[in-house]
């Protein structure tokens, strides 16, 4: 960039990043800074977008969809707070269990518009799945540089190969986006 100064798009699996966080019992996805983290993962270079992916909730009229609901209509306020889109997948429910569809779809297609729009230079991707192996694969193909952020105590091995860069999150780092709000 002329200025010194490039661009990127901020990419968040929504489930796969609550899970992680669950895991370092720190999913207070709510008081979660977003702002703040994207900054952080962006650098110097501006953020064109930062999406969070995620299966909108439908109520079924039990008491754990109402709960399920009330909480991501918290979440979804947080993002908008934070300066952040979502995009929204459907949860299917199967054997008694929630299962996410559509969501690894809006993400792999996003990675390939901001890739064939020439959007940014750079795609930030935080999220272990690597059913985006394919669209990371053509990003950089195509001269994107894709970074992967993890987790450090789960880190993608097929991502860390397969991205130009990647950053592993701590539990002591990730305190910092929530003790902020506080």
């Amino acid at each position: 960039m002329a200025n010194g100064r490039g661009k990127c798009v901020i990419i968040i699996d929504g489930s796969n990043f609550y899970f992680k966080l669950k895991g370092l019992k720190l999913h207070d996805l709510v008081n979660f800074n977003f702002s703040k983290f994207a900054k952080d993962m962006a650098g110097k270079d501006k953020i064109v977008s930062a999406t969070y992916y995620i299966g909108a909730v439908k109520t079924d009229g039990s008491s754990k969809t109402a709960r399920m609901f009330a909480s991501q209509r918290k979440l979804l306020a947080n993002l908008r707070r934070n300066g952040f889109r979502y995009s929204l997948g459907y949860l299917l429910k199967s054997e008694g269990k929630f299962h996410e569809k559509g969501v690894d779809v809006n993400m792999a297609v996003d990675i390939l518009v901001a890739t064939y729009e020439k959007l940014c230079n750079r795609i930030i991707i935080v999220s272990s799945d690597t059913d985006l192996l394919p669209a990371v694969k053509k990003a950089r193909e195509k001269g994107k540089k894709v970074e992967y952020v993890g987790f450090s105590y789960q880190p993608s091995v097929a991502m860390v190969a397969n991205c130009d860069k990647s950053r592993l999150l701590t539990k002591e780092g990730l305190t910092a986006y929530l003790s902020v709000l506080k």
